[in-house]
């Protein structure tokens, strides 16, 4: 009991803290804002290297929506990649014997273990070497197409010995605009590869949703607007002219501020409808805190310590507490799939090089469970970039939750003023914290809710917090 009441003092922040001095969260939970969303998929399955460390189970306990493969090559190298699946570009791509499926085939099952839906990133993962050896246009676009729809047969039609997994989002390579260590050629030698193989697949599966270009530079901010870059606009205005199916517009953001994630994701559904697009769907499918906003940390020109503390901070608690806010903020944004990257080991990941789980981790796991209580009821007070709230019920409305992220919030005092609990009664609380000191783990349980429905929480930035709430015991 002592154990319990210390640690209540401590959360409560009444080391000389006012109440004045708090900043105030309110939820109502009897105000029903819809349905959280479960935004928080990932690149790049469980195996690595090779199955080597295998983090499934991790990866099945955060609930991912959607796996997109991309950069597997990074550490599998023949995995996914078309090279790899295909060895021989002059080979006939009607013939099964052509295909080598077979590491493939075992990446994309222990991905489907995990419950997750595949993105499969049809085309080459990135070449930091100055060699490039695959990222070049392809020489004949019809065969290369007639190669993607080998590898759809193959994972959906059970074609070569395979499968009939269902995938349903395929993407036509992956930043051809970053040059050359993901594409070698011209814009318009993408766009021809593009629409040859997006309409390919469609008259072969008009069921199948087809997209690209997986943007990483969608464009520019200046003084609240947006510009689409020249390769952007170039591309939305040969889809439209060239009539090219475009299912999804892929697009990507590292970031240090939360909010530009919302704010670029309203820009480039805007920036779709105007060319006509209104039915295509955003997907935000590579986004990451960016530590600093300056890729200095993970360039080639960095020190060992820069480089680590890089990474350090990407995935501790900075990392952590960006990423609960971006996916608390992104929930009233208009997009339709997310996939941060990246859910495997080391640099941009979410476990280290021998497979233990970081704070980055911790906190997609506390939005998890958040979302084990999907029905989203009101929450106001928070702080664009600084501090998110989210927070809902779950379906037999016998439990609740808030997740409480401060990125950046000076103020370290925070205030829930609470109301509308769906139970008679009173209620109980526990607290769930990923900060420099936790790891999630839970700080305090089954503490009785204040008569007035307030809880005080001491959260120093950057820090995320899990309420979960119950009815009393009688």
């Amino acid at each position: 009991m002592l154990a319990i009441l210390a640690a209540a003092l401590l959360l409560a922040g009444r080391s000389g803290a006012t109440q004045a001095e708090s900043i105030t969260l309110q939820v109502d939970f009897a105000r029903p804002a819809g349905r959280l969303r479960p935004l928080h998929g990932v690149n790049k399955g469980p195996l690595a290297p090779g199955g080597l460390i295998d983090v499934t189970e991790a990866q099945r306990a955060l609930g991912i929506p959607f796996t997109r493969l991309h950069d597997c090559h990074w550490p599998n190298p023949d995995v996914v990649d078309i090279h790899a699946v295909f060895p021989n570009p002059a080979a006939d791509p009607a013939n099964p014997a052509s295909y080598d499926f077979r590491l493939t085939d075992e990446y994309i099952a222990a991905t489907r273990a995990t419950g997750a839906e595949i993105v499969y990133r049809l085309g080459e993962s990135i070449e930091h070497t100055s060699v490039k050896r695959w990222v070049n246009p392809p020489p004949d676009p019809q065969a290369w197409a007639q190669t993607a729809l080998g590898v759809i047969r193959h994972y959906n039609d059970g074609w070569a010995g395979g499968f009939r997994y269902n995938i349903r989002y395929w993407e036509i390579w992956n930043e051809p605009e970053n040059r050359p260590a993901c594409w070698t050629g011209t814009d318009a030698e993408y766009f021809r590869l593009y629409g040859t193989a997006a309409r390919a697949i469609k008259e072969r599966y008009p069921e199948l949703k087809v997209g690209g270009p997986s943007v990483g530079n969608p464009g520019q901010l200046a003084n609240g607007k947006f510009e689409a870059s020249e390769f952007v606009k170039g591309f939305l205005e040969f889809a439209r002219r060239e009539k090219a199916p475009l299912d999804f517009f892929s697009w990507h953001c590292y970031t240090a501020d939360p909010a530009e994630l919302s704010v670029r994701a309203r820009a480039v559904r805007a920036l779709l409808d105007s060319y006509g697009f209104q039915q295509t769907e955003s997907h935000l499918n590579e986004w990451n805190y960016l530590p600093g906003n300056d890729w200095k940390g993970a360039s080639r020109g960095a020190t060992p310590r820069e480089r680590q503390q890089f990474y350090a901070e990407m995935a501790g608690p900075p990392g952590a507490a960006f990423l609960a806010a971006a996916l608390l903020e992104l929930q009233d944004a208009p997009v339709d799939v997310g996939n941060m990257f990246h859910g495997e080991l080391g640099g941009f990941g979410l476990f280290t090089e021998h497979g233990a789980p970081m704070k980055n981790y911790a906190a997609l796991l506390a939005f998890r469970k958040l979302l084990d209580r999907p029905a989203r009821v009101e929450a106001r007070g928070a702080v664009p970039g600084r501090l998110a709230l989210g927070a809902g019920l779950a379906p037999d409305n016998k439990s609740a939750a808030m997740l409480v992220s401060n990125f950046s919030h000076p103020q370290g005092e925070v205030r829930l003023d609470l109301k509308g609990l769906p139970w008679a009664g009173a209620a109980r609380y526990g607290v769930h914290r990923v900060d420099g000191d936790h790891d999630g783990a839970a700080v305090l349980q089954d503490v009785p809710l204040e008569p007035g429905g307030t809880i005080r929480l001491s959260l120093k930035a950057p820090a995320v917090a899990l309420i979960t709430l119950s009815p009393a015991a009688p």
